[in-house]
């Protein structure tokens, strides 16, 4: 009886998620601002976790680690991210960091860029799927 409370107690335990790409210190203290180029940077730190979407000149590396409890939403534990922007020869400019209290929430407005695409009546799309499917008779001849 004693073992079998103990493997549940056991079985209760909350895992943590670890992901993303971020540098270790030392190597991180190997690039100098002024000093280190683009492919010096990705030697020593690796490729990174994201670049900016315009501005080839910015590179991400980005760690989280969150807990999950059943179906609850996500909690983030610790996120931490390093900062690398080039100047236009390729050279560090900048180094920064980030962490989990400098995060801000975004509500992005839906109505201020269009998603692409055609947008459809109702009457559009209720008669839109007459004829597009079929008995599967057709795929056995």
């Amino acid at each position: 009886m004693a073992g079998a409370i103990i493997m549940t107690l056991g079985a209760c335990n909350i895992p943590v998620d670890q992901r993303g790409n971020l540098p270790k210190p030392d190597a991180l203290d190997q690039i100098k601002v002024g000093e280190t180029d683009k492919a010096t940077a990705t030697r020593i730190l690796g490729t990174p976790s994201s670049i900016a979407a315009f501005d080839q000149d910015t590179w991400y590396y980005i760690s989280r680690e969150t807990k999950t409890i059943a179906f609850m939403k996500p909690e983030v534990l610790d996120q931490q991210v390093v900062v690398i922007h080039f100047d236009k020869n390729g050279v560090v400019d900048n180094l920064g960091r980030k962490t989990k209290q400098d995060a801000q929430a975004l509500n992005p407005d839906p109505n201020a860029t269009p998603a692409p695409g055609r947008e459809f009546t109702f009457l559009e799309q209720l008669i839109g799927n007459f004829g597009k499917f079929n008995s599967g008779s057709a795929a056995k001849k």
